[in-house]
């Protein structure tokens, strides 16, 4: 039983790694951050991927 606890929770806890770094970055804030989380959560890890490559997709003045 808790083989299967520890494997849900790592399983858990791999999905919101990129939520959590994302949250944390320094590149982005305000609302570019928040779609950058909806858009990891709800499309995939590729989304993460490319916030490592694009953020910010715009440049604060």
């Amino acid at each position: 039983m808790s083989t299967i606890l520890t494997i849900i929770l790592a399983v858990v806890f791999l999905w919101l790694l990129p939520v959590i770094l994302i949250a944390k970055s320094p590149k982005t804030r305000g609302v570019e951050k928040l779609l950058w989380v909806v858009a990891v959560l709800f499309v995939s890890w590729f989304s993460w991927i490319f916030y490592l490559i694009l953020a910010p997709v715009n440049k604060p003045d």
